[in-house]
């Protein structure tokens, strides 16, 4: 098989991917603009027939334009109540801390998820995200904590640089989810595997910062091996200009997995997802019927 090269546009490393971020938050400042992309977010993946999604976002706070945290929200909630007649898609929200912020901020993040749920969204968990060469552990570690305390499922950007002390506090906190762990040594990588820690695993994502050499020396092959829980992910569709569908026929392609493989790789990702019992039995339950019939079309990838 002929290696996977991503095109040299796609490419960009690590920092250079953040201040990308960067200059698109400066963008999407305006209420209405949030709005527009949430929904445009959930058209997209309704496209590829996605039954189910935890939507990530970050609440800001931008005082010149009169946007609060819940606003923010406010606006992201007008763009799924937009979407919803016309994308029958499961959508549940993750609130995330981004790493820029002070322990006093990223604790308001996860207040206001705790509002936001008593008033009745569907607010999956918490995440902790952002520029990985920013912030402490010690800053985050606290908010986080009180999440857990109020019933949060967490999940950690890990990994994406050497940083032990992050990686390991993170190993040691047992969250629900890990993303990336793209630079574990060995022992944490040891610890990793023990654990039994569900990967979101990023493949274009990976590959177009730098976090990987390759995608044949991604460490999905090693997960894979070690039968450790795994979920495919996009990461950012629009940064990394790609999606859901992309990502399963590229591991698909690089590890030569037969059709049945990739759809018992779609479907484990349900199993980690942070909904209760009765929503994943109805998710697999969707999730079979539709496979099959995609099987027996023999137009699965």
């Amino acid at each position: 098989m002929a290696p996977f090269v991503l095109p040299l546009f796609y490419k960009r490393s690590l920092p250079e991917t953040f201040k990308l971020f960067g200059l698109i938050r400066i963008l999407t400042t305006d209420h209405r603009v949030i709005t527009r992309i949430t929904r445009e977010v959930i058209e997209d993946f309704a496209a590829e027939n996605t039954i189910y999604i935890e939507l990530r976002t970050a609440p800001k706070n931008n005082s010149a334009v009169g946007m609060t945290k819940r606003s923010y929200m406010e606006s992201v909630k007008v763009g799924l109540d937009i979407a919803a007649p016309v994308s029958p898609i499961h959508v549940r929200l993750i609130l995330s801390i981004d790493r820029r912020e002070t322990t006093e901020a990223a604790m308001d993040t996860v207040r206001l998820a705790c509002e936001l749920r008593k008033e009745g969204w569907d607010i999956a968990g918490i995440d902790l995200s952002g520029d990985p060469a920013i912030g402490e552990w010690t800053t985050f570690a606290p908010a986080l904590m009180f999440a857990r305390e109020q019933g949060f499922p967490l999940a950690l950007h890990c990994g994406e640089v050497r940083n032990s002390e992050d990686i390991r506090s993170m190993l040691a906190m047992r969250p629900e989810r890990l993303g990336h762990v793209c630079c574990l040594d060995n022992y944490e990588w040891e610890v990793l595997l023990a654990s039994r820690i569900p990967v979101e695993v990023c493949l274009t994502s990976n590959l177009a910062t730098q976090s990987v050499p390759s995608i044949e020396e991604h460490h999905l092959a090693v997960l894979l091996k070690s039968d450790h829980p795994i979920a495919i992910c996009t990461d950012d569709t629009g940064i990394f200009a790609t999606s859901l569908s992309r990502e399963l026929a590229l591991a698909a392609s690089c590890l030569a997995l037969k059709p049945e493989e990739v759809t018992t790789l779609a479907r484990s990702a349900i199993d980690f997802a942070f909904a209760e019992s009765s929503v994943k039995r109805t998710l697999h339950q969707t999730f079979d019927s539709r496979a099959q019939k995609l099987l027996n079309s023999h137009s699965c990838i």
